[in-house]
């Protein structure tokens, strides 16, 4: 028997109404906040990917699915949704004033699958792209807030840091450096190569003895110039005017080597270790590094199976019932009852047929357990006179009508 593969999943049954609820939900919310939807290929240029994300991150060096085509191009399974919207920015001139772009997809990476984290995953993610103002840091993060607020999410905790300019960086990356060498033998591998390449990424270590030793490493906050310092103070503010709750953690650097200022996560402790739900920060230097002028910009993503798992665990959510169910018996009643079907359906109302031809009391036993409001039950005597027998399931009375007299009920 072929299975799915491992890492993928099959989402159907009770799962599916969540992933809907999700949907609708955010696509609202961004709508209301005049946010674009953009899709992007699922499959890109690999160099996109390298410069992007940066050759020495993880996702880069050992999770992507990457692959040459039969015209010899390194291709890749996008592993995340930014660097394919900035491409398509750069491509297709997006440029002038200030765009706000959302999308909803698939991502794929090849790593260990754990509970709420596939190999191929999905995430919603937003980019604004054209401003440096503060402003943007703060109604990207805010809109984050909301979303998860929206769908009923608790014990949500904002982290925040600032990651400065290119300056700032240069002068914390000599920093971390000159504190992690004498540590260096007691770094995890890939910490120990990190050290040579970005000495940041030590502080997304997950090895209990490099995260100890990453304690007493020093603080980003305290290399900020005073322009950097003074940004990172208004965003606060602008958060705390929104009622954005947050708290600062220096040790946020974000795994991606685009970020600049801005670096943020939002988590949820119902989650335990693997905690964060939305991630995101600013990246000013992406759009220029891919090839395209100078463009400020910041996002998030989130995961949306994490999502799924907080929102299954906090709330139920069922599929709606169908208003009415129909029930039919013997050639023309069965070519009647797709007529009536077809009527009641470009009414807008919620109807199912039953299409078993199954004898007339376990056809009922399945309107029963639909959650139908009637049951509409067809017969040859109801196609010769063109009527319908109602059955209210819930009262266990029955009445006799035509379709329009249904239509104006149910209508009225």
């Amino acid at each position: 028997m072929i299975q799915t593969l491992r890492g993928t999943k099959d989402i159907y049954g009770a799962e599916i109404y969540y992933w809907q609820h999700l949907e609708q939900v955010a696509r609202q919310l961004l709508q209301q906040r005049s946010y674009r939807e953009i899709r992007t290929p699922i499959l890109e240029m690999t160099e996109l990917f390298a410069r992007g994300i940066g050759e020495t991150t993880d996702i880069v060096n050992k999770e992507m699915y990457t692959f040459l085509t039969k015209g010899e191009e390194s291709v890749t399974l996008r592993p995340e949704g930014t660097a394919g919207v900035v491409r398509a920015y750069i491509q297709h001139k997006l440029y002038g004033g200030v765009q706000r772009l959302w999308y909803m997809g698939a991502m794929f990476r090849y790593e260990r699958p754990q509970k709420g984290r596939q190999r191929q995953f999905h995430q919603l993610g937003v980019e604004l792209l054209g401003s440096s103002d503060p402003r943007a840091d703060a109604e990207v993060i805010a809109l984050a807030y909301t979303i998860l607020q929206t769908l009923g999410l608790k014990d949500l905790v904002v982290s925040l840091n600032s990651v400065g300019d290119s300056t700032d960086r240069d002068q914390y990356r000599q920093a971390l450096v000159d504190y992690f060498t004498p540590y260096r033998a007691d770094l995890d591998p890939d910490s120990q190569q990190r050290l040579d390449r970005n000495p940041l990424r030590i502080l997304d270590s997950k090895d209990p003895k490099t995260q100890a030793i990453c304690q007493s490493a020093p603080n980003i906050l305290d290399y900020l110039a005073q322009p950097s310092r003074q940004r990172f103070e208004r965003v606060q503010c602008l958060l705390e005017d929104l009622g954005v709750q947050y708290k600062l953690d220096p040790r946020l650097v974000r795994g991606l080597d685009y970020y600049t200022h801005t670096a943020f996560e939002i988590q949820s402790q119902d989650l335990g270790a693997q905690s964060a739900v939305c991630g995101g920060g600013r990246y000013d230097r992406l759009v220029a590094e891919l090839g395209g002028p100078d463009t400020p910009a910041v996002g998030w993503a989130m995961g949306l199976e994490r999502l799924i798992l907080l929102l299954e665990s906090q709330q139920t959510i069922t599929p709606p019932a169908p208003d009415f169910y129909i029930v039919s018996r013997g050639e023309k009643a069965e070519g009647y009852a797709l007529l009536v079907w077809q009527r009641l359906c470009q009414a807008q109302v919620r109807v199912e047929l039953d299409l078993t031809g199954a004898k007339f009391d376990k056809q009922l036993k399945r309107a029963d357990q639909s959650g139908a409001k009637a049951a509409i039950i067809l017969g040859d005597s109801e196609v010769e006179n063109g009527t319908l027998q109602v059955k209210w399931l819930g009262e266990g009375r029955q009445e006799t009508m035509t379709v329009e007299q249904l239509l104006n009920l149910t209508l009225s």
